[in-house]
């Protein structure tokens, strides 16, 4: 077993590692997934969200047994990264890890759980949010704000980023889900615009964020969409067909 807690965290050890090893029996359910499930656990006065990754297969449990970091410990580090480097996320408090002589068994991140306003993917799916075109130019420039640091958050989807009013009446954002990241000296414009690709659908969402992109980046506009729309409609593409593909796989469930 392999166990790490945030230094910082005033959550004793004891506790967190109680709700880690009743995670089967105790907490309330937040979401439960077909690959990985969150619950929350209320300890010492805050709200702990413990996220609890599936077992992986034999050749992988191998991979992360004894080649690669497990997801919960990458959450974890990337979190603190992260938080390095002046970019939101909830607060890490800890990450777990039971192994055995076949490898990586079951494993869980634990993070300060955050109540948000909304996410991303309110602004795609509710046409008319209200506030939605400032908070979409407010979001672009969090994205751009990654970029410049050189982190592409390769999870960049709809639900990935928390959005939180704050009292001065602007946006905070937070990223979740956190465990595929990669830190570069510089992104290339293509790396920068690949990244945000599978946002939106919706062709005025990419436009609006292209003007603001070129605001603050100083790229052309037209080329900063052109290349965007571009690798949205053939993100979009390949996620339908593959659904299209799933569906006839398993044509008699």
């Amino acid at each position: 077993m392999e166990f790490r807690l945030n230094p910082n965290c005033t959550i004793s050890k004891e506790a967190v590692m109680a709700c880690i090893t009743g995670f089967s029996t105790l907490g309330t359910d937040f979401i439960v997934g077909k690959r990985n499930s969150i619950k929350l656990f209320e300890v010492e006065g805050k709200t702990l969200n413990i996220k609890s990754f599936k077992v992986p297969h034999l050749i992988n449990r191998v991979v992360y047994g004894y080649f690669r970091k497990s997801k919960a410990k990458r959450s974890f580090e990337f979190a603190n990264r992260l938080l390095a480097f002046g970019i939101g996320t909830p607060m890490p408090i800890a990450f777990l890890e039971n192994t055995s002589l076949l490898g990586l068994r079951d494993s869980y991140y634990v993070s300060e759980h955050l109540m948000a306003d909304l996410t991303y993917r309110e602004l795609v799916e509710i046409p008319d949010y209200p506030d939605g075109d400032s908070i979409l130019r407010q979001f672009t420039r969090f994205s751009y704000l990654l970029h410049q640091k050189g982190i592409e958050f390769k999870d960049h989807s709809p639900g990935n980023t928390l959005i939180k009013k704050n009292e001065a009446g602007t946006y905070d954002f937070f990223l979740v889900d956190l465990n595929r990241m990669e830190f570069h000296e510089q992104m290339t414009f293509e790396m920068r615009m690949k990244n945000l690709c599978r946002l939106t659908p919706h062709q005025e969402m990419v436009a609006v964020m292209s003007n603001e992109y070129a605001k603050v980046s100083g790229e052309s506009e037209a080329l900063i969409f052109e290349t965007l729309w571009k690798m949205t409609a053939d993100f979009q593409f390949r996620f339908y067909r593959k659904k299209r593909l799933k569906k006839k796989l398993k044509f008699w469930k």
